[in-house]
């Protein structure tokens, strides 16, 4: 899995960064601890929990 941006979020609705948010959690589900993968799906659902937070202010 691939970082997914602030700059990558911006662009998308609220609808389709929910739906990302459950796809990179799903994949922060299956990956391996301390792995690539693990770290840029957490990294992700970070940027999208701070992406869905600026819109609701």
């Amino acid at each position: 899995m691939r970082l997914i941006t602030r700059f990558d979020l911006a662009k998308l609705s609220s609808a389709e960064l929910h739906k990302l948010q459950r796809t990179t959690f799903g994949a922060l589900v299956r990956s391996d601890f301390g792995t690539v993968t693990r770290r840029n799906a957490l990294a992700s659902l970070e940027n999208i929990e701070r992406e869905l937070i600026l819109r609701m202010l």
